[in-house]
């Protein structure tokens, strides 16, 4: 209890109407079997494998998206223990290491559907939104802590660079909120100061651009949507 929040009853109670609404459930994490299992019994409970239909330990994230299959097959598991690889995926199930590619032809035997649609949620750039976007094309959800930032600022028209000073290929953007942190300042834009007695002007941050690119939307925390109904809109964009 010292290092881990357990999940909130709220996101439990989402994850089973997920589940009940016939969608299929899955986690994927780098860290091996053993562990996996110390951690969720602790934060979701000793029935945290009732929540999800697949378990896929020791993913080794991001090669778990660029990875073939025969760089990198599905293992079973006994004991904790990895055994022979895996030709392919045929049932849910618990398992190591693995590949996007197979999962998905799990997916599609699973659903029914030629192109099942797969949202998935992750807290990290690099092992989680990226890759999942780049090689597999999913649908991505960043979970971002930044986003309760101490206050939520407005940007005014003077904040923004006027649209004649754009490059060619930038285009407009919306002014939209954003956080910022007293002590680290805003996570999303940087205020450039201007020459002489020009006005500093705001551009968006490396960081920023990344969750533009690569992620659908960007959430807090799963507390965020889990009050939703499960076929909740976001823009236009079901997440369901």
């Amino acid at each position: 209890e010292k290092y881990l929040q357990r999940c909130p009853s709220s996101v439990k109670k989402w994850l089973k109407q997920l589940k009940s609404a016939g969608k299929i459930l899955l986690l994927i994490t780098s860290s091996h079997s053993d562990y996996c299992r110390l951690l969720c019994e602790y934060i979701l409970g000793n029935d945290f494998e009732e929540y999800f239909d697949v378990v896929i330990t020791n993913a080794l994230k991001p090669g778990f998206f660029s990875h073939t299959p025969n760089q990198r097959p599905f293992r079973t598991l006994e004991n904790d223990e990895e055994q022979d690889a895996l030709l392919s995926l045929d049932k849910p199930g618990w398992y190591s290491q693995g590949n996007a590619i197979h999962l998905y032809e799990l997916l599609k035997k699973m659903t029914g559907k030629l192109d099942p649609k797969v949202v998935y949620f992750g807290d990290s750039m690099h092992s989680d939104i990226f890759p999942a976007r780049h090689y597999s094309n999913w649908e991505t959800v960043f979970i971002l802590e930044e986003l309760l930032g101490d206050k939520v600022m407005v940007p005014t028209e003077t904040e923004s660079e006027p649209l004649e000073k754009k490059g060619k290929y930038e285009g407009y953007q919306p002014k939209i909120p954003y956080s910022v942190s007293e002590q680290w300042g805003s996570f999303f834009v940087d205020r450039l100061p201007g020459l002489e007695n020009a006005e500093e002007t705001l551009v968006r941050t490396w960081s920023c651009k990344c969750i533009s690119t690569y992620s659908t939307i960007a959430i807090p925390s799963l507390e965020a949507i889990a009050g939703k109904k499960v076929f909740f809109s976001f823009m236009n964009l079901q997440y369901s």
